[in-house]
This record gives structure tokens, C-alpha cells and sequence, in this order.
């Protein structure tokens, strides 16, 4: 890394902060991708499914890598306070720390691994590295540790609390032989461990050049000022909004065990540059692992907040000690042990829905209409034909993102929290023996609006020349995905089996469990999206995209736009 000059302590002007900072990202972003390209699952090379950060000696997150997931905001940081309290100041150069348990080291569900490397400067504890990476399974009772039907948090995998994966630069290789003995496909799991490892290390070495550079009292400066900077564009945006009081509810579908229609309610408050997130009255913690941990619950308020008033923000602790939070323990949006919280991206989904829901008139410009509202979790497990070897093939599908107030919502995509990308056909019939007989857009799911829904994917996978097993979580499947300003609801998601004389039938929302032999086939529909605004305002060009596009139906179009063809006779 080449620096442009050489900074002194005490001069940290605008232009040498932001050269700084911009240092300081490229340090997360390249330790980001070197996970990437080391990776051996799909999960994380191909999906992305991780993130890297910066945190200060404290345990404050400074900068996290711009491709990093919002879900993991606060998840480092709650690794961090584990760690700290725990160690304290038995830290030393060469550790690396490991843990993965939301209800004892700050994760926030059991695949996704946290790692932490200290970083040190002549002899002085200067930084942390950090990275989280989805491992596509974690051990327990179901293979990719996601599905539904969980009820304790022993079922969904292996539990680390914050322990030394490296002690002064020796591997702890007893820790790794018990952590690998109880994950399924271990080589896989090896060796997305050591792409953490590899990143946390690339991470640290950047740092280091980095302080060497400006020294230590500059650097320290300079977290200080892109902390307080970031709150006061925040507490700005905030107090552009108009005082007052809003609240809104949602539901989630099911928990997938025995409770349906599970309360989400939020009040908030907003007097001057002050915002108070206020969830009294959600529903009690469920059987069912769609439980979330506080610290999830403040990465989707903080996420929500950036989309809605300052896009360009960066994550930091700025923006994660900005709002107030009031959530009843013990309740769905923080779950107390042994609650099971596999699935808990879906309710920090529908957190991201209620807030956008209850702020929506008072920044219209800005809202945006429900989204799919879920996390879609397809798991496929077996033994390859080809191989002999065990395989897990896991991934989360997109779906609609809702209509906002100039533009249509996006077709198939990640939405919000989770914004992992999409694994290609090819990559799957390489990677696993699995076909995958077609991929696309469901006509007809987007929500009609003065600005559409975007639509939900379709994708139907059979194995070859074996029998695997599928589980599966999604969310939205029962209620759709609603509308603003009478913009209509998208279509809900569905998973679908497909037997060998083409027969469907649907399955529970969260099905476990589920035997496909060869010739049979499992089709994951996941939802679309809400529109914006009234369906009788739509422009006539726009209707008429619609109706070459392929994507919406004659009789859809007929009865959501009674202006559609009008001009045609």
C-alpha cells in the first residue's frame, strides 16, 4: 500500500482524514476480497456471503469493507465486546480469536464464524481486524444448519464462545480437530477457515503500514473523527425529518413449528436530531429459530436509517450508537437462550419493512415499498455419485425490491440486509450433482403501482443420479409483500415439489427434511414485491413495457390498470 506523504500527529486537516480513511477502507476492502478469492464454498466465493471490518482497540467498528453485508453491522461488534470482557488485556500479537455464538460472543447466528486479529504497533495494542464468513454448515441436527422446524439453539450446530484460534502465532490445533470434527464436509470447511485466516492476516499486515505511515496518535485521530462525523451527518438527517410519532406492524408468516402471524410492532419517535426505536408489544420469543438477538435487531434499525436518510454514510459506530433502541427481553427481536435464531436474517427483514412502513410519510421521497421481505433458504445435501464425498449446497435467493417514488422495484434480486449475489446455473451443475431445469422471473408476482414491484425468481433443481435431501426457510409465503400509497401487494413465494410424473405439490413454508430422488424436483419460488403509488397513474409508455416484457400477463395487466390499452383502439 503507497501512502502520498508522510503525515504528522496533530495535522489531520480534512483532505489528509479522508486520504486516511480511504486508507483505512482499502485495507477492509482488500482483506474482503482476499477471502473471496480464497474461499473453497460457493457460499462465500461466489455468494459473498461474509464481510471484514476495522475496529479500534476498544471494540468500535471504524470501517467495514463496502461489499460487506449490513446484517453483520453490529455482529463484530458484538464479537468484540465478548472478546474484550473475556481477555481484557491478555491480548497479544500473533492471537486470533474465533467465536460464532449469539447468545454468549455477539454473533448473531451459529454459520455465520466470527474471527478477530489484534493488531499491534511497537508493542501497543493499535486495532483489530475482523471478518465473518456463512459457512454452508455448522454441524446440529439438519445438514446446512438453516432449516426450520429447530426449536433450541443446540439443534442448529456447533456453539464457540470467543476462544483463541491462534495463540501468539501458533495454531491452536486441537480447537480446529474439535471444530472441524463436528461440521459436515470438512475439507470445504478447512478451507474456509483458512481463507478467513489468510484475510485476517492480509487485513493486519495493511494496518500495520498504515500506522507505521501517519503514527499511531494520527490514526487515532482519525478514528475519533470518522466516528463524529459520521453521527453528525446522521443527527442532520434526522433532524430534517418532521418531529413526531409513527408507528406501524407487520407479521411474520410462521415460525415453522406451531405459531403463525407473529407481531413485529414499532413506535418511533423522532424530537429534533433524536430518533427512539420503541418495539414494545412484538410477540414473545417462538419455538421456531426466526428468533433474532439484540445486536441483529440493531443492525437492521441501523442499516434502515443510512438507505433512508444518507445512502453515502458509511458504516461505523457513528451510525450504530445513533438511535435509541427499546425492545422487551425474552420477545421475538431479542431472544434469550436457548432460543433457536438459524433463520433470523428473515426477521431482520421484516424489521427493515416495519421501519420503512412507519417512516414512510414522513420521508415519501425516500420509501420504498415491501420488498420480498424474506431471506429464501434452499438446502441440498448428499452424497456426490461422482465422488463418494458429501456435499452441501446452500444458498439464498432473491427476489422483488419494491417500487419506490420514481422508479420501479428491481427484478430478482437481494433486497436490504442481505446482499449476496446470485449463484449461477453453471456454478451449481460444476460444483454439485444437481441440474437445475430453469431459472427466472415469475410473471405476473410484482405488486401494480404508478411504480411496479419487481418480480420474484423461479428456480426448479432436481439431483442426479441420486437421492438428496432438501430443507428450506422462507418468509413471505403467506403474506405478501405490501404496497405504499396504494400501490398494490406482491405475490407471495412457495416451495414446490415436483414429482417424478410432474405432479406439484406445495410444501410448509419451512419444510426439513424432504427426500428427492432422481427425476423428482424441488421449485423455489420466492416473492415479489409491493408497487408504488396508485396503478391508475402509470404511464402509458411504462404499460406498454410491461405488456412487451414478458413479465406481466394480459389479464394482470387488464385488471390492475383499467387505462391499459385504452389509447390502442
Amino acid at each position: 500500500m503507497s501512502f502520498p506523504e508522510r503525515a504528522n500527529a496533530g495535522t489531520l486537516d480534512p483532505v489528509r482524514l479522508e486520504i486516511m480513511f480511504n486508507a483505512l477502507r482499502s485495507a477492509a476492502d482488500e482483506s474482503f476480497i482476499a477471502l473471496m478469492k480464497s474461499a473453497y464454498s460457493t457460499n462465500i466465493k461466489e455468494r459473498r456471503d461474509h464481510s471484514t471490518a476495522v475496529m479500534d482497540p476498544s471494540g468500535r467498528l471504524i470501517v467495514q469493507a463496502d461489499a460487506s453485508l449490513p446484517i453483520h453491522l453490529a455482529s463484530m461488534g458484538g464479537l468484540m465486546e465478548a472478546l474484550l470482557g473475556k481477555f481484557g488485556g491478555d491480548i497479544h500479537e500473533g492471537d486470533m480469536f474465533i467465536a460464532n455464538d449469539p447468545h454468549v460472543a455477539g454473533g448473531t447466528h451459529l454459520p455465520d464464524i466470527n474471527m478477530a486479529m489484534p493488531v499491534f504497533h511497537d508493542g501497543e495494542l493499535v486495532a483489530f481486524i475482523c471478518n465473518i464468513a456463512h459457512h454452508a454448515d455448522i454441524g446440529g441436527s439438519v445438514p446446512g444448519s438453516m432449516a426450520g422446524g429447530m426449536t433450541e439453539i443446540y439443534q442448529e450446530g456447533l456453539r464457540v464462545p470467543v476462544v483463541r484460534l491462534f495463540r501468539q502465532g501458533e495454531l491452536q490445533q486441537d480447537l480446529l480437530d474439535i471444530v472441524l470434527l463436528n461440521v459436515r464436509v470438512p475439507v470445504e470447511r478447512r478451507g474456509d477457515y483458512y481463507a478467513q485466516i489468510a484475510a485476517c492476516r492480509l487485513g493486519a499486515t495493511r494496518l500495520s503500514e498504515i500506522f507505521s505511515h501517519y503514527g499511531v496518535a494520527a490514526v487515532r485521530e482519525g478514528f475519533e473523527q470518522v466516528i463524529e462525523r459520521t453521527s453528525k451527518r446522521m443527527r442532520a438527517a434526522i433532524a430534517d425529518l418532521p418531529d413526531g410519532i409513527y408507528r406501524f406492524e407487520d407479521v411474520m408468516d410462521d415460525d415453522g413449528v406451531e405459531t403463525s402471524d407473529i407481531a413485529i410492532k414499532l413506535e418511533i419517535t423522532i424530537s429534533g436530531d433524536d430518533i427512539h426505536f420503541d418495539f414494545r408489544g412484538t410477540a414473545p420469543q417462538v419455538a421456531g429459530n426466526i428468533n433474532v438477538t439484540l445486536n441483529a435487531t440493531q443492525a437492521a434499525v441501523c442499516y434502515t436509517l443510512i438507505a433512508l436518510l444518507d445512502p453515502d454514510a458509511p458504516n461505523n459506530q457513528g451510525v450504530l450508537d445513533l438511535p435509541r433502541i427499546t425492545v422487551e427481553k425474552g420477545t421475538l427481536l431479542d431472544a434469550v437462550f436457548p432460543a433457536p435464531v438459524a433463520a433470523r436474517a428473515n426477521t431482520c427483514q421484516r424489521i427493515i419493512d416495519v421501519i420503512l412502513g412507519a417512516l414512510a410519510d414522513a420521508r415519501p421521497e425516500a420509501a420504498v415499498a415491501a420488498a420480498n421481505g424474506a431471506n429464501t433458504t434452499a438446502v441440498f445435501s448428499g452424497v456426490d455419485p461422482r465422488t463418494g464425498d458429501s456435499y452441501v449446497y446452500l444458498e439464498t435467493i432473491g427476489g422483488g425490491f419494491g417500487g419506490r417514488s420514481a422508479k420501479d422495484g428491481k427484478d430478482g434480486v437481494q433486497v436490504h440486509i442481505t446482499n449476496t449475489s446470485n449463484l449461477p446455473v453453471e456454478s451449481i451443475e460444476q460444483e454439485y450433482p444437481l441440474m437445475v431445469r430453469s431459472y427466472g422471473f415469475i410473471e405476473d408476482s410484482g405488486g401494480a403501482g404508478r411504480f411496479r414491484g419487481g418480480l420474484g425468481l423461479e428456480r426448479i433443481v432436481e439431483p442426479v443420479g441420486h437421492t438428496c435431501t432438501f430443507n428450506g426457510a422462507g418468509e413471505r409465503f403467506t403474506h405478501g409483500p405490501w404496497g405504499l400509497f396504494g400501490g398494490c401487494s406482491g405475490k407471495p413465494g412457495e416451495f414446490r415439489h415436483i414429482d417424478g410424473g410432474g405432479t406439484q405439490s406445495r410444501l410448509p413454508n419451512k419444510p426439513n427434511g424432504v427426500k428427492l430422488r432422481p427425476s423428482e424436483a424441488i421449485m423455489i419460488r420466492s416473492p415479489g414485491a409491493g408497487g408504488y403509488g396508485d396503478p391508475g397513474e402509470r404511464e402509458a409508455a411504462d404499460l406498454e413495457g410491461d405488456a412487451v416484457s414478458g413479465k406481466f400477463s394480459d389479464e394482470f395487466l387488464a385488471g390492475h390498470y383499467p387505462h391499459h390499452g385504452r389509447d390502442e383502439k
